[in-house]
């Protein structure tokens, strides 16, 4: 029973404080996390937010204004009676308090075009977000082909060298057996201490790799920070097919970059309507109730006897307020006649800022036709390269094979068996790199094309 109780114990604690295996990243996750966690993306989320607040002032434009004020002053030595208006040398204590409200009927539609320039420069300010992220996306998937170029290129380099010490194994059998010289050993071991270098320089570009990577995500746990071990083959697409018109054509209906243009344009010319709304004239309406209160208040009362002069008296705190209060109104008109030229000046600011944004949409536009017919070409280079490397590879292991069948027979010496295996290695790290550069230059393509950015 005890020794029951002893394994069961032994058991939980190996499963309890066993280390916890590494997260491996798939591409799907680095995307995501690298969107949500950026500190671009999150400065650019505020700037929506103050968009958004921009707004909430131009929808209050429309809304009258309240105000309450209030003031008490008194005042010793020769002063005005607020009651009387007669001259006092009395100390006098007064109270003012009252209610303001004004509202624009009519300033030349410039409320009107800053609600809608506040709601253009809010979906400005998404699609410049949304851009954000696509650039965010395309530097992830990048970062994480790199790493996975690298892990392959270093399984190939491991592969090679496991290769390389059967065979020097199998050369010291036969250096001890005297049927080969000691000289094909050296050369056999200068090529395993070679692709020995080959297998620590691919280490390092894997580790260099995951840590760039792992910054784009903000995550600074360099060294448990890995991506999935998947391998990948040569996607199955149809981008190819299309021209670099078709692709273009399609990037202009959903492109964030030039939606972002496209409206700055409209924001601008909303600002032009808005600065010539200036000429215009404005007119608004203002209602104000008052009240006050003064210690030294003096109101006539009845008199004491029939027909004899009035009596003066102070009215209460609560009297006063009603006694003396009142109220006025009225509508203002503002009309611009000359104003130092600030007014044509903003107008023709507006018009040049408007011109500008054109300028902008159309050099977006240039821009993303280049890349897209770059990028087109890089894709089919890409792929030529990548059957070219292969059909080299292929060709260079039927040399090898030969090479060794004639080394083992004591036909070829060491070096020149040496030399069939590094061309080998050479053709197999190239197969690598112009593998991934194709899976690289497809998804820049398919990005372009509307095609999320996934390694299915």
């Amino acid at each position: 029973m005890m020794k029951y109780l002893i394994s069961a114990v032994l058991l939980f604690f190996a499963i309890t404080f066993a280390p916890a295996q590494a997260k491996k990243w798939t591409l799907q996750e680095c995307v995501e996390y690298a969107v949500e966690n950026n500190i671009s993306v999150e400065q650019f989320e505020l700037d929506l937010a103050n968009a958004m607040i921009d707004k909430s002032d131009a929808v209050g434009d429309f809304l009258p204004t309240l105000n309450a004020n209030t003031s008490f002053s008194s005042n010793t030595g020769f002063s005005i009676n607020p009651t009387t208006n007669l001259p006092t040398n009395t100390t006098q204590n007064n109270l003012n308090a009252g209610v303001t409200t004004a509202v624009t009927l009519f300033d030349g539609l410039r409320n009107i075009h800053r609600l809608n320039r506040a709601k253009l420069n809010t979906i400005a300010n998404e699609y410049r977000l949304e851009d954000l992220k696509d650039d965010i996306r395309l530097q992830v998937a990048t970062a994480y082909l790199q790493i996975l170029s690298n892990k392959e290129t270093l399984n190939v380099a491991r592969a090679q060298y496991k290769a390389t010490e059967q065979d020097l194994d199998r050369i010291k059998e036969l250096v001890d057996s005297g049927v080969v010289p000691r000289g094909d050993l050296l050369d056999i071991e200068a090529t395993a201490a070679s692709q020995r270098q080959q297998i620590i320089n691919a280490e390092g570009n894997v580790r260099i790799s995951k840590i760039g990577l792992a910054q784009l995500l903000q995550i600074r746990d360099y060294e448990n920070f890995d991506v999935s071990d998947e391998t990948f083959d040569i996607p199955v697409t149809n981008i190819l097919n299309n021209t670099p018109n078709t692709i273009f054509a399609k990037a202009l209906e959903f492109r964030n970059d030039i939606k972002l243009s496209e409206s700055n344009i409209d924001v601008a010319e909303k600002d032009l309507a808005i600065s010539k709304g200036a000429l215009l004239p404005t007119i608004g309406a203002f209602f104000n109730y008052g009240t006050r209160y003064s210690d030294v208040a003096q109101i006539p009362g009845p008199p004491i006897t029939s027909g004899g002069p009035p009596t003066f008296f102070t009215p209460s705190f609560t009297d006063q307020l009603w006694i003396f209060d009142g109220i006025s109104y009225g509508v203002q008109l503002n009309v611009p006649i000359f104003n130092g030229f600030s007014v044509k000046n903003g107008i023709e600011r507006s018009e040049i800022a408007v011109e500008q944004q054109k300028l902008q949409l159309e050099q977006q536009k240039l821009n993303l036709e280049n890349e897209i017919n770059q990028a087109y070409v890089n894709a089919n280079v890409s792929y030529e390269s990548y059957e070219a490397s292969e059909k080299t590879l292929e060709a260079r292991r039927l040399a090898y094979q030969y090479a060794k069948e004639r080394f083992d027979v004591g036909l070829l010496n060491a070096f020149d068996f040496t030399q069939a295996q590094a061309r080998v290695d050479n053709a197999e790290a190239e197969v690598v790199r112009t593998k991934y550069d194709y899976i690289f230059r497809l998804k820049i393509l398919e990005f372009y094309f509307g095609i999320p950015i996934s390694l299915d």
